[in-house]
């Protein structure tokens, strides 16, 4: 049985994963964290508002955390000092940082960071790097709610990241030059253009536009309920003890 801590546990995202977690035969929820929450019940599972505290209490064998930029750093440097695997959805860190985090963590114990745990958008992902391949022109327009923490998304930054290895050149983005608003032509990562749209109604999209000589090429992903990045997790809890050190990025736990 995977014991499995869950922080930010009363968040939109915290919910999903505590009633997918329980749902699941080998793991279970053995505490809930959530500092503005504490002492409320979920699925059967009392919330507490110190993380140190629950480890210490259940001894849990995964952390799950989707919280905010602000306070997931804190929480995977408890974590990993206790010898506890830690499966990450929250961005907005540095890879330098994550980097330092699994450095300092105990031999096998793993930090594992997905930017998104929707299996189509580990595809879409897949499928443009593919296609940077043959077509170098490319921009991203990615869309989420508008209480997300970090734009860009780390999706979008993950998949500028995989294009610009894929890619063999890079095409100018022209445009700049003759901004009449700054910002216009979106923001510059990895010499791929990316435009963050943030609006309520909104969950999690990306369109991956490729353009080329007489013809056009859209890659999209649209996850249309936070559902849809359970399997992801579940995935990720089961597979992260045989794992050690920094691992990014949910392809790395699907195979090929």
């Amino acid at each position: 049985m995977i014991r499995v801590i869950v922080t930010g546990a009363a968040g939109k995202m915290g919910r999903e994963v505590v009633a997918a977690v329980s749902a699941e035969s080998g793991m279970e929820v053995v505490a809930a964290v959530d500092p503005l929450h504490s002492g409320e019940c979920l699925d059967g599972v009392t919330i507490t508002g110190d993380l140190s505290e629950a480890i210490a209490a259940s001894n849990p064998d995964v952390l799950v955390d989707f919280t905010h930029p602000t306070v997931v750093e804190g929480n995977i440097r408890v974590a990993l000092s206790a010898g506890v695997d830690c499966v990450v959805g929250t961005t907005g860190l540095p890879v330098e940082t994550l980097t330092e985090l699994a450095a300092l963590a105990p031999e096998g114990t793993c930090l594992f960071v997905a930017p998104n745990f929707a299996i189509g958008a580990v595809l879409m992902m897949r499928f443009a790097a593919e296609a940077a391949r043959f077509m170098p022109h490319v921009e991203i327009i990615e869309l989420h709610h508008d209480r997300k923490a970090d734009a860009p998304s780390g999706t979008a930054l993950r998949t500028a990241s995989l294009i610009a290895d894929a890619r063999t050149s890079v095409p100018a983005a022209p445009g700049r030059e003759t901004e009449i608003a700054e910002g216009a032509r979106g923001a510059l990562v990895d010499n791929v253009t990316i435009h963050s749209v943030r609006l309520p109604g909104l969950v999690a999209h990306q369109e991956v536009l490729f353009g080329g000589q007489g013809q056009t090429l859209s890659i999209r992903h649209d996850s249309i309920d936070r559902t849809s990045f359970m399997p992801g997790v579940v995935l990720a809890v089961r597979e992260v003890g045989t794992q050690s050190g920094l691992v990014v990025g949910l392809e790395r736990l699907m195979g090929e």
